[in-house]
């Protein structure tokens, strides 16, 4: 059994890495932090926990010093320290956070305000979504999951760009979070009088998740790629919806489309492409580690619009880290995450 443990515990993702890690057939919780809460049991904290997570939160080096594996479910500029300590322990460590998913130190400095403090990890580390990056993460020993927004992005477009079908110039990105997104400490905007019954953008042209999102598709691109992206705020409590629209450079039928995405994503357990008529919505991949994708054609101005869709809380953070770590242990990919999305 694996021994995993949880740095950050008892935020959003990561108290969906116990529901879900606690399912899993190959892995044992071994130690779970907290700053907030230290002393205090995660039960206590989640009362649905209670009877299957009574553990007693603790202190970071007592999870780094028990575990196999570590998930970092920190703020940015946090996981850099907890990485070089996994190094010296020989630890996985899993980071949901920012630290290590974007190559550039300026573009760090200029979206996130901080410095590669260990320039050898963020060397090291692999940009981790499991379907495009599969190989490179089964070597892994430094992970960095990504965000929610790049990854629902990142699997919508892949197939389009990999078969050189749209213009990369073109993409406009249209996306919808819940408000477990915006994390568990309250801001105005996830108040509750001010996100109930509202739906509004924000970050215009701004959010953090930019520079990562022109990242990962200027490596599936094979050249520069900028994009416009809008996020807005959902009243809901978990989902992600993108929306991208991009010109075609080819005139498919929306058949043929179909069938490239199905091509691509057609032996991916955790991709489904929609067929033709269906829309993709947050509803049907609630709790799971599902993302789906519907394509649209609009022939009179001749783009292609890709939905996805997914949980932000599991494929957008908690069940992708999980994917990746059995990945790097070399153990089936599924395994603990083959969740049914509930119905309602």
């Amino acid at each position: 059994m694996i021994q995993a443990g949880i740095i950050g515990a008892t935020g959003y993702a990561g108290a969906e890495l116990i529901r879900l890690l606690t399912s899993h057939p190959q892995v044992t919780l071994s130690s779970l932090s907290s700053v907030s809460y230290e002393g205090q049991t995660m039960s206590e904290i989640y009362p649905n926990l209670r009877g299957v997570c009574d553990k007693i939160l603790t202190n970071q080096n007592d999870v780094i010093q028990s575990s196999d594996v570590v998930f970092g479910s920190v703020p940015h500029g946090l996981s850099q320290e907890l990485a070089a300590q996994c190094e010296k322990t020989g630890a996985l460590f899993i980071d949901l956070g920012a630290d290590f998913r974007l190559n550039s130190e300026e573009d760090y400095q200029n979206w996130y305000g901080g410095e590669f403090v260990y320039p050898h990890l963020h060397n090291e580390a692999v940009y981790a979504i499991p379907e495009l990056f599969r190989e490179k993460i089964k070597s892994a020993r430094l992970i960095a999951n990504p965000g929610c927004y790049p990854t629902s992005i990142a699997l919508g477009l892949y197939p389009a760009i990999k078969a050189g079908i749209i213009d990369v110039k073109s993409i406009i990105i249209d996306s919808k979070s819940g408000v477990t997104g915006a994390g568990r400490v309250l801001s105005q905007s996830s108040h509750f009088p001010d996100c109930n019954e509202n739906f509004a953008p924000y970050k215009i042209a701004q959010h953090r998740h930019t520079p990562e999102i022109e990242q990962t598709l200027s490596i599936l691109a094979k050249q520069p790629v900028t994009i416009t992206f809008v996020p807005h705020l959902l009243p809901v409590n978990r989902g992600i919806l993108s929306t991208i629209y991009t010109n075609l450079v080819e005139n498919p039928t929306l058949n043929e489309l179909i069938a490239l995405y199905q091509q691509q994503y057609g032996d991916e357990t955790f991709v489904r492409v929609l067929p033709s008529g269906q829309t993709a919505c947050i509803k049907n991949v609630r709790c799971s580690n599902y993302c789906d994708i519907s394509l649209h054609l609009d022939e009179r101005t001749g783009r292609l619009i890709v939905v996805a869709a997914l949980d932000n809380m599991v494929k957008g953070a908690a069940g992708q880290a999980i994917q990746n770590m059995n990945l790097a242990c070399n153990l089936p990919e599924s395994a603990g995450l083959m969740l049914v999305p509930t119905a309602f």
